[in-house]
């Protein structure tokens, strides 16, 4: 016990004593209280010059962010790394950025209108259930693509539309479907979805865009293809395939099928208050998984969103 410690315990103790003052004879009262009251100022005193002892006692600065006390030794710290997904998610976004687009960031609850209505999805239409999509029970939608951020995008930059610009922005971000998990399917993932709009938008232009791209991720020249798709959103729509890169172990004749794109829908440009007679658009949608795990040479999508260390430690 410290020496302040001692002090006060006896200053508690002596407390006790007042109590005895009513128990004596009136004539002893007086004497024993003063008698008190010098031995209270005595340890007032000594606390008082112990305490001011200690506060002038040259103490080390304690180093709060250190891992680990001064005599100790420092142990080996496990530096984290960033993880696969938002590595390549940060790769695709900085190069739409070089191309001049903005990012838009998507939402992980949305509404069945952003959903669906807004994406010229009729009431009773097949592909409504084709997206397998989760639903809370307050009729909220985790959304099932990222085209959901098609009909915000438009609005917020319809105004540099009409003032002789155009709208060009990207929008990453997670995507849920009701799905059962294996090798090459997930209830989560990560996609990218593109928007462009002006008064003379072709598909020539969006092919142009969307080669450009991969050939600036992949970092060689490659050859693109194009077959019929089909997308409630855009009409016409297309699936587009790249010869696969050579990065990838790929040879001539080899081809990969990366993302769904089109000419945006009249409808989707009218819901946003667009004119589709004046101004023109096109939209894509891939994932980023799927880049990433051609790039890692991966074989289950499953590992993204395992949570295991000994999977993203290799990154």
């Amino acid at each position: 016990m410290s020496e302040i410690d001692k002090l006060r315990a006896e200053l508690k103790a002596l407390s006790s004593e007042y109590a005895k003052i009513k128990t004596l004879p009136p004539e002893e009262r007086g004497g024993f209280g003063k008698e008190i009251n010098i031995k209270k100022q005595e340890i007032l005193a000594k606390l008082a010059r112990a305490e001011e002892e200690a506060e002038n006692i040259d103490v080390a600065p304690i180093d709060i962010s250190a891992p680990c006390a001064p005599n100790e030794t420092i142990p080996k710290v496990k530096r984290g790394t960033k993880h696969p997904l938002m590595v390549e998610l940060s790769r695709v976004v900085d190069v739409y950025a070089s191309m001049g687009f903005n990012v838009m960031e998507s939402r992980q609850l949305d509404d069945e209108f952003h959903m669906f209505d807004s994406l010229n999805f009729t009431k009773g239409h097949p592909a409504r259930d084709g997206y397998d999509t989760f639903r809370t029970s307050e009729g909220f939608i985790p959304p099932a693509h990222t085209s959901t951020m098609q009909h915000r995008a438009l609005k917020k930059y319809k105004e540099d539309l009409e003032n002789g610009g155009q709208i060009a922005v990207v929008i990453p971000g997670r995507v849920f479907r009701n799905e059962d998990a294996d090798a090459t399917h997930e209830h989560t993932f990560y996609q990218c979805e593109g928007v462009f709009v002006s008064k003379d938008a072709t598909m020539g232009q969006m092919f142009g865009v969307l080669k450009h791209f991969f050939e600036a991720y992949y970092g060689q020249a490659l050859r693109i293809k194009t077959q019929p798709g089909y997308f409630p959103f855009t009409e016409p729509s297309a699936e587009l395939l790249i010869e696969k890169p050579e990065s990838l172990g790929g040879k001539g004749g080899d081809w990969l099928e990366m993302l769904g794109c089109g000419m945006i829908h009249p409808n989707v440009l009218k819901m946003a208050g667009i004119n589709p007679e004046v101004y023109h658009g096109f939209a894509w949608g891939g994932g980023i998984d799927r880049l990433a795990m051609l790039k890692y040479g991966l074989n289950d999508v499953r590992y993204f969103e395992s949570g295991k260390l000994e999977f993203l430690e290799e990154f």
